[in-house]
């Protein structure tokens, strides 16, 4: 029995080594981006600790007035020191319940692998130092970015024809609103970044559970040196 069992063990970790590695070299899509996608005007930053990743969109007049809705949870768009405005989705459980790894509790682990409900995260912050390991710039086209920012703007749920904030944030200059969809181990915060970044016209892979398998993906399959650190790209 004992045997059987450990056997058994050893086919789903295989199986599961074989879909991790499967879905960061298989790329997706599985043909090369419109023409338009490789006149890089604008920047964006992918933020990523061991098991999250989020978007840091720069904080451009243009932006600042689409997500005009985030002032109503007490975020202060106006202060002159704001250079980007950072965007994660994730469930709800884990994510409100679990700013540290200290914090960490089992009821958020077990939903955060079975099915939560989303929320959007979203945080202020000034300058962010380019070459920083955490930190993955990627340039996109006009375009692309704007594809992105509708993106980012349909994972939040409308409710009286604005998103909803939770009253809820980690400290200042952050909150929480209600999300669209459903989070679970398959469709979880890196798939939504990995989405986001197609969206834009960068390739990533077929499927990306995990930041660093994220990462893997968009040097696999995007030009050589595309995401290096270097100096602002600006629309």
């Amino acid at each position: 029995m004992l045997v059987k069992l450990l056997k058994g063990l050893a086919i789903i970790v295989v199986l599961a080594a074989m879909a991790v590695v499967a879905g960061t070299v298989i790329p997706r899509p599985w043909r090369a981006p419109p023409p338009e996608t490789t006149s890089a005007t604008d920047r964006i930053l992918v933020l990523s600790n061991p098991i999250h990743t989020d978007f840091a969109i720069p904080a451009t007049p243009d932006i600042l007035k689409r997500f005009s809705f985030l002032a109503d949870a007490g975020l202060d768009l106006g202060n002159p020191d704001v250079r980007y405005i950072i965007f994660g989705w994730g469930g709800r459980a884990f994510y409100t319940e679990t700013p540290t790894w200290a914090d960490l509790k089992p009821i958020p682990v077990f939903k955060s692998l079975t099915l939560d409900s989303a929320v959007m995260h979203v945080q202020l912050a000034g300058d962010i130092p380019l070459d920083h390991p955490d930190v993955t710039p990627v340039d996109v086209s006009a375009a692309g970015f704007a594809r992105l920012s509708d993106y980012i703007a349909s994972s939040f749920t409308d409710g009286d024809e604005k998103p909803v904030p939770l009253g809820f944030s980690y400290g200042q200059g952050d909150a929480f609103f209600e999300g669209q969809g459903r989070f679970n181990a398959l469709v979880g915060c890196n798939t939504w970044t990995a989405a986001g970044l197609r969206e834009a016209g960068i390739a990533t892979g077929l499927w990306t559970p995990l930041p660093w398998l994220l990462r893997i993906s968009l040097r696999l399959h995007n030009p050589p040196g595309a995401f290096r650190p270097g100096e602002e790209v600006t629309g």
